[in-house]
């Protein structure tokens, strides 16, 4: 190779690295805030319409995407009440088994609820439930106390059918059978509509009776139809055992005879699911019977057991 043409290629390789650095300082001055404008080369058409890379729209979407098991903004606490201590068990009855037991003031994460049962979580890797009465809810963010909703356990509305058996004493003397139905309306959770009607089969051994003309052996046997309307006030409403007080006015009719009655009385009804149940509970139906001269006020006892649909 002669000298021209080594001369040559130096002078080439000098050229382009002229070039080379005058396009980096070029780039380096275009990205400086303040520039003035006419300073900045012109881009291309070609690279405004280019998309851009993949690799940043993947940044973008990842930046995006909420991040996996976030922490929550507040946990509702279940903290125990009972006393002198509070079982949890390991279902929600009170018949499944008693899964730990706790003293007062003892707080619980709370996991779900189910009916008038809380679950709470015990460990890690164990869950309990406790009932509604033996603990209070809050926000353990707040502190404030956590209102649960009526709905859950309202029973506005609904009718409830019952039917029954049960003893009838008249006059506190004759034992008999009793047959009956009654239909109730749920006016509020606390108040119901009821309507009824049972039979009996009364029969009293002969004993001395006074009337108008002196003494007499007699006997009673005769069927009586009894009818009612009342209002039922109850003590603990929306649970599973209701307790109440139930009073109101109807008929008695016997002997060809009807006679204005009232009754009053208290029982319990126990729901074995949100739709059935049983009911147990005790009245007396207070009326007058016998002719204008000899009228006698009675005080009728009943003892019944039925079962409820509530529809």
């Amino acid at each position: 190779m002669d000298r021209s043409t080594k001369t040559s290629r130096g002078r080439a390789a000098r050229v382009t690295a002229v070039v080379a650095a005058w396009l980096v300082a070029a780039s380096a001055h275009a990205q400086v805030p303040g520039a003035p404008a006419d300073s900045l080369a012109p881009v291309p058409d070609s690279e405004l319409a280019a998309p851009a890379p993949e690799s940043s729209v993947a940044t973008t979407a990842a930046v995006a995407r909420p991040v996996a098991n976030a922490p929550l903004t507040s946990q509702r606490m279940a903290r125990l009440t009972g006393r002198p201590r509070t079982v949890v068990r390991t279902g929600p009855s009170g018949s499944d088994a008693i899964a730990a037991v706790h003293a007062p003031g003892t707080e619980l994460p709370v996991l779900g609820r189910e009916g008038d049962w809380i679950h709470v979580r015990l460990t890690p890797t164990e869950s309990g439930w406790v009932h509604v009465s033996l603990c209070s809810e809050f926000d353990a963010q707040s502190g404030e106390p956590m209102r649960p909703n009526p709905k859950l356990y309202t029973r506005t509305g609904s009718y409830l059918l019952l039917g029954y058996a049960g003893g009838y004493a008249f006059d506190r003397k004759s034992n008999s059978l009793a047959l009956g139905g009654r239909l109730s309306y749920y006016v509020f959770d606390r108040l119901q509509v009821e309507t009824g009607a049972a039979w009996t089969h009364v029969h009293r051994p002969a004993e001395i009776v006074e009337s108008l003309f002196g003494l007499s052996l007699e006997a009673e046997d005769f069927h009586m139809l009894f009818y009612h309307l009342n209002a039922t006030f109850e003590i603990l409403p929306g649970r599973q055992m209701v307790p109440f007080v139930t009073g109101g006015v109807g008929s008695s009719i016997m002997l060809g005879r009807s006679e204005t009655s009232f009754n009053y009385g208290a029982g319990t009804t126990l729901f074995l699911s949100k739709r059935t149940g049983m009911r147990w509970e005790a009245r007396d139906y207070v009326f007058h019977s016998g002719s204008d001269q000899a009228r006698r006020l009675h005080h009728n006892i009943e003892f019944s057991l039925g079962s409820v649909l509530l529809f």
